[in-house]
């Protein structure tokens, strides 16, 4: 039956409504009828879009402000979005989660992919980090709360406001403890290291789950090795690498809470005495080590975004390029170069290109010995390539 009360948007005579049918998660902002009266409508407020017939097509979360109109939450035209909408979607969520992972520390939540467009939810035990990218579940963030404390007896919920994502949908940037007490970094086991995940001060969320699986394989790689880890973070890479029986791991970053995060990690771990930091620009440092003569078993190189829209593509690709070529450069002979993007932009084709390229002008060559993606709580939406956006390509070179 169709709820009478919701504002109805209808697509444009000459655009079809057969993708959203078939599963594609977004209706733009060229393919509906934005009149005065559409326009008005408050962002996040939900609408029903009709196709040009009049018939429903789905019951999505609007914004008009936006390029991405229209967020499907449901096909046709019945939904109740409450409170107990949101804990099905956790306890759905977490029940795949919980058969993947022997701890409660992953992403909950994967945005499209898990039936919450815009919505990213990392876990950290009992303790909760939520970005709410779209406008819709930003005015709905009393009850996304409610429903983590119901489902999960949630004792830390954290609300981050940053990113880009959220400027898109004119939205601040105010993050906030909405509940529980917490006043230190959560240690989080991954790979057999023990990470420092700062909810409230470090980046995103505080820690990158996606690349657990490449840490892992990077990590099968350092034994025995000396790892320099370069655009580190909270040490990736080197963590899992000194787990596995690295030699010793050097990591570079250009945050000094980042790296003050990698240590402490690294102390609790065990392993501190062989885990060293460097901080300032990477491209800097990397030119430093080169000009020392210095090289490494193992070189992962796993930057910030660099092409995070069309836009930037270009430029990007280039700058991924320079990253290949500067790593390159410091692989001994038999090493292994690991190379990584997030970039939503540069699909794997365009990186590896960019990045095969570099490592030639760096007078190097060798095998791709592996590609990696997104951890298996990142979900990748079926219709949505944005949603496979990590790439991660493992090289051996001569």
């Amino acid at each position: 039956m169709t709820d009478i009360s919701l504002p109805i948007v209808r697509m444009r005579p000459n655009k079809s409504p057969q993708r959203v049918r078939f599963g594609f998660p977004w209706i733009y902002n060229d393919e509906l009828v934005l009149d005065r009266r559409a326009k008005n409508i408050p962002a996040g407020e939900l609408v029903l879009v009709q196709d040009n017939d009049r018939r429903p097509v789905a019951i999505c979360a609007f914004n008009a402000n936006s390029k991405i109109t229209a967020r499907v939450l449901a096909l046709g035209d019945t939904l109740t979005l409450d409170q107990d909408w949101f804990a099905q979607k956790m306890r759905y969520a977490a029940a795949y989660r919980d058969r993947m992972f022997d701890k409660p520390f992953y992403r909950l939540f994967h945005a499209e992919s898990d039936g919450m467009p815009g919505v990213i939810i990392d876990r950290f035990g009992d303790a909760f980090v939520v970005q709410p990218n779209a406008a819709w579940a930003d005015m709905r963030m009393d009850m996304i709360a409610a429903a983590l404390r119901d489902v999960f007896d949630a004792a830390v919920i954290v609300k981050n406001a940053t990113g880009r994502a959220r400027g898109l949908e004119g939205l601040n940037e105010d993050s906030a403890l909405l509940h529980g007490a917490i006043d230190a970094p959560i240690p989080t086991p991954m790979n057999n290291a023990t990470y420092m995940a700062d909810l409230l001060g470090g980046q995103k969320t505080g820690l990158f789950y996606d690349q657990r699986p490449n840490h892992a394989f990077a990590a099968n790689l350092a034994k025995d090795c000396d790892v320099l880890d370069v655009f580190s973070h909270v040490g990736g890479f080197s963590l899992a690498a000194l787990a596995a029986g690295a030699k010793s791991a050097l990591a570079v970053d250009a945050s000094t809470p980042a790296l003050e995060l990698a240590t402490a990690g690294a102390n609790a771990s065990g392993h501190g005495d062989r885990f060293s930091t460097e901080r300032g620009d990477a491209f800097d440092v990397m030119d430093g080590l080169a000009k020392d003569g210095r090289q490494f078993d193992v070189v992962v190189c796993d930057p910030p975004a660099f092409a995070p829209a069309k836009p930037a593509l270009d430029k990007g690709l280039r700058a991924y390029e320079r990253v290949a070529r500067m790593g390159a450069a410091l692989v001994k002979p038999g090493g292994f170069l690991v190379l990584c993007s997030c970039s939503h932009a540069a699909d794997l084709a365009k990186f590896r290109t960019a990045s095969l390229r570099g490592m030639g002008k760096s007078g190097r060559s060798g095998q791709i010995i592996h590609t990696g993606g997104a951890g298996a709580d990142h979900p990748v939406h079926p219709h949505l390539a944005e949603s496979s956006y990590l790439k991660s390509l493992f090289l051996r070179l001569n």
